[in-house]
Formats: structure tokens, sequence, C-alpha cells
């Protein structure tokens, strides 16, 4: 509020009001400027918590309409004491059955390894160990 005002600005208009106004009736024009910037704030204050209300409210009301929505929806949760055998679930993939012989592996690129059918034994890949002395 005394952004407006700076300090010499304030005290000028200070000796206005006392040469304008007197200074037997200055202490009451000042008790009721208070007054009035008093009201001035609480009115200020309650059109604030009126705006805050309404807007609490309105939010009150959305999440209402979102539990309304949400009890109305009706989820099929299986009774969890069922046993698992019971329960109705479609396989996902059967993981024994063959290969599609129709699909063809890419062939690799050059600097890929090829991944063999066969299998190596480890014993191929070690050196061979020199037996321990007797």
């Amino acid at each position: 509020m005394f952004d407006l005002f700076s300090g010499t600005h304030i005290l000028i208009l200070l000796v206005v009001m006392l040469v304008v106004v007197g200074p037997k009736d200055l202490p009451r024009l000042m008790h009721m400027a208070g007054q009035w910037a008093g009201k001035a704030r609480r009115m200020a204050n309650e059109f604030k918590k009126s705006f805050d209300d309404m807007a609490r409210q309105e939010e009150l009301d959305k999440l209402r309409l979102e539990l309304d929505e949400l009890r109305k929806v009706q989820v099929n949760v299986p009774d969890l004491n069922q046993p698992v055998g019971d329960l109705d679930i479609p396989p996902i993939m059967d993981a024994k059955a063959p290969p599609d012989p129709t699909v063809q592996e890419p062939a690799p690129r050059s600097g890929e390894y090829q991944v063999t059918e066969t299998a190596v034994p480890a014993a191929a890949h070690a050196p061979a160990e020199a037996a321990p002395p007797q």
C-alpha cells in the first residue's frame, strides 16, 4: 500500500491534512479512516472466503459424481477363495506347439554368430588339463 507513496509524499500529505483539518479534529479523522480501512479489509476477506467455499463445493460435487459413476460400474472380480484351476482363463500360448514351418529365420548378417540346434559339450571348449603330479 505504501509503495504508491514515498516517505516524503506521506509527510507532505500529513502536513496538508494538519493545516486543512486542524490539530483538534485530526485524531478523530484518522480514527474514522482506520475504521473504514478495517471494514474494507473484512469485506475483502469475506469475498475471498466465499469464492474459496464455492470452489471447494464445486470440487466436492465433481468428486461425488466420480464416486457415483464408480459405484455404477460393476467389476467382475473372481472369487479369491476359488481354486486357480477352476478359473476360466484362456491360455495365452501353447508352449508345446511345434514351430511354424512356413516361417523362415532370417540369415545372419556378417559379423553375427549363428545359433545352432546341436549342443556342444563344455569339455570340447575347455583346454586339456595336465594330469596332476603324483
